[in-house]
């Protein structure tokens, strides 16, 4: 249908730049509330105070510690029934570089706690095992995930003494960094 310039058109041509907007907003959309993901990554991160008064560290993503619990509970979520103290310390243990008998039960008790406050885990009624949250094993999959692939390689390429000559990441670091300098000097400032 094609319509004309004409006055009596625009109610047809008002009908069709609201349908084009429509379509274009919902392209524009996005998917997810940032808000949340906020919220969920402060869970994780920031430390606790219990209503007792207890403070429980945070968990910093990038604390090799950390990525190694979130990856071992990553493991024994596989556990028929369950985990057990036991069965995190066997699989934190290589993980972290250390032998069985490296880590105490103390460290462990100390890990759960954490765990179990930041809602990772939590603990089966009646017994001395936990199982991992469903927000758990996402947060814990995809954290691991996002610092080794995507932290530790994206820091090495911008910061690496020799990067790949094809670094699309590097190339764009030097960009934003030599737009900073353009502004600063179109501020006036030094930059």
């Amino acid at each position: 249908m094609r319509l004309g310039k004409r006055l009596s058109n625009l109610p047809a041509l008002r009908q069709v730049g609201f349908t084009a907007n429509r379509c274009l907003l919902g392209v524009q959309r996005i998917s997810h509330n940032p808000a949340d993901g906020i919220t969920a990554l402060a869970a994780v991160s920031d430390p606790i105070t219990t209503p007792s008064g207890t403070r429980i560290a945070g968990m910093r993503i990038t604390d090799p510690r950390v990525q190694s619990l979130l990856a071992a509970i990553c493991a024994v979520q596989l556990l028929p029934g369950g985990f057990t103290s036991r069965d995190l310390r066997t699989h934190l243990a290589p993980l972290l570089g250390r032998h069985l008998a490296g880590i105490t039960s103390g460290q462990i008790t100390y890990d759960l706690r954490r765990l179990r406050i930041h809602g990772l885990i939590e603990r089966l009624p009646r017994t001395h095992r936990y199982q991992i949250t469903p927000a758990g094993i996402r947060t814990a999959l995809f954290l691991t995930r996002l610092n080794q692939r995507f932290l530790i390689p994206g820091t090495a390429q911008i910061t690496g003494s020799s990067p790949p000559a094809h670094s699309t990441l590097r190339a764009a670091a030097r960009a934003y960094e030599a737009a900073i300098d353009d502004l600063a000097r179109d501020a006036g400032l030094a930059a």
